[in-house]
């Protein structure tokens, strides 16, 4: 996939999961420091927004929009927004922004997820901004890589698919 930032062209690396792939289970670090499994949520449908860096303004309306959907959403919809930023810089932005309905889980550590998941930026060693959603038995329903990274993702389209699983 072609994929640019602010119109220079990069490469990710590895393969991009694809709809109907088993999720690869994957380690994050928490704002505790304690580790997330992708495996922790099993049995929930699971809708990983991912993004380059919550410092940013897009990454911010990211987070601030699934944080506020998530109040109309299933009990059984998880959130969980996975960037590089280090778990200080997460529960910081966090706690300015009131965002209480998102797990912000970091991929700096052993860049698992990026690794797995094929999103890592090669020329930035950050993640590329997408979404993916998982459904109640591991599968991969629904994915997005932006092409230009500092553009938006498309709400509506996953907020969409992810009603349809519950």
């Amino acid at each position: 996939m072609k994929l640019t930032f602010a119109g220079n062209e990069m490469n990710l690396v590895g393969e991009q999961v694809k709809v109907g792939d088993v999720a690869p289970d994957f380690v994050a670090v928490k704002g505790d420091l304690s580790e997330y499994h992708l495996s922790d949520d099993k049995g929930k449908v699971v809708i990983i927004s991912v993004v380059p860096s919550i410092d940013t303004g897009v990454c911010a309306i990211q987070t601030r929009t699934f944080n506020e959907d998530a109040t109309e959403l299933s009990k059984d919809i998880k959130i969980v927004t996975i960037s590089m930023d280090l778990p200080f810089a997460q529960q910081r932005f966090c706690a300015a922004e009131g965002i209480e309905q998102v797990e912000l889980v970091s991929d700096y550590k052993d860049h698992d997820f990026a690794k797995k998941y094929g999103y890592l930026i090669k020329e930035l060693g950050l993640l590329a901004r997408g979404i993916i959603i998982v459904n109640r038995e591991g599968k991969v329903t629904y994915t997005e890589i932006v092409p230009e990274v500092t553009h938006e993702v498309n709400f509506d389209a996953a907020l969409e698919e992810a009603k349809k699983l519950i």
